[in-house]
This record gives structure tokens, sequence and C-alpha cells, in this order.
């Protein structure tokens, strides 16, 4: 998958401009894509040169000009064809992983510092997942929305994922508290 992807999907919802769409890269799937700013624009001039989306200047009274971005015909037939296309393999990176890969040096008290402050980011991330799935789960159950309905589904996914971490951090920090220094 490449950013150009997300941004169509982005699209899709709305025409927005590049601040738009970083802002809502940022806010509501931060846990399952992100990008700066600088890759935000430069995709979006190659997503309108490659004619899948186009940008039109909304005047601005009283602030600057926008440049808002629509999808094209072109770029509703990208997204499909990525939808409905083999997934491709996902390249994974895991830092907390590579820490724990490399940890094998750390005193015993530092081992554990270092599992211990993970448990505290899983659990406080857990419970912020928690309350967005359950805000969009409500308004998506009020509305019918299967658009909403999804994506709360995909923060429901992402928690699960959370929490199969926090079992292992806690496993793992329990077998570590019993192996001799």
């Amino acid at each position: 998958m490449a950013l150009n992807h997300v941004l169509l999907g982005l699209l899709q919802l709305s025409p927005m401009t590049g601040y738009d769409l970083k802002k809502h890269l940022d806010s509501s799937i931060s846990h399952l894509w992100s990008a700066d700013k600088a890759q935000v624009y430069r995709t979006l001039t190659t997503m309108v040169d490659e004619g899948l989306a186009t940008v039109r200047v909304v005047r601005g009274v009283n602030f600057p000009d926008r440049q808002e971005h629509h999808i094209t015909d072109k770029g509703r037939n990208v997204v499909r064809e990525w939808l409905l296309g083999p997934n491709e393999k996902q390249t994974v990176r895991e830092p907390f992983l590579i820490r724990v890969f490399n940890a094998g040096n750390l005193e015993a008290v530092e081992l554990e510092t270092l599992f211990a402050v993970r448990q505290e980011v899983l659990e406080r991330e857990i419970a912020e997942f928690n309350a967005e799935r359950d805000a969009l789960g409500d308004a998506a159950q009020r509305a019918g929305n299967r658009r909403s309905f999804l994506m709360a589904a995909t923060l429901e996914a992402t928690i699960v994922k959370l929490e199969a971490e926090l079992k292992w951090v806690k496993s793992t920090l329990k077998q570590l508290k019993s192996l001799p220094a």
C-alpha cells in the first residue's frame, strides 16, 4: 500500500486541502498509517500529475486561498482496484521489539523498567482507543452507517493487537524476574 491509496481514500470522504488531509490522517487513522506534511504534499502533487486528483482554488475572503483536492474518476478506479486486489505483504516495524532484541546487556532493573514503561504505554493506548472506538461505534450504530462501522472495526483490530502485546509484555516481564541476574 502506498500513501496515495490512503489519501485517495480520504478524498473519497470529501474534497480536502493538503492541510486538511494531514489533519484527518493524524486524527482518524494515525493508528493505521502515518505520514509527515512533506510526504502528504509530495504525494498530492504526484496524484494530480497522474490524473488521480484535481486541484480547485477556493478563494478566501478573510483568509488565504485554499487549494482543495478532489478525487477524479481515475482516482476512484485506482482505489477500487487496490481494495479488490491482492493483499500485499505488510512491512512491519517494531521499535520496542528491536529494543528488546538488543537489551541483553542491560541490568535486571533496567530490563524491568523497559518492560514496565512499555506496559504503561500500552495500557494508556488501549484506554484511549477503547474510548474512541466506543464513541465511533455508538455514532455508527445510531446512523446505521457502514463506513463508520468499518472505521470502528479498524480501531477494534488495533485494540486486539495492543492487548495481545500487553499480555506478552506482562508474561515476559514475569519470566524476566525469575531469571538469575
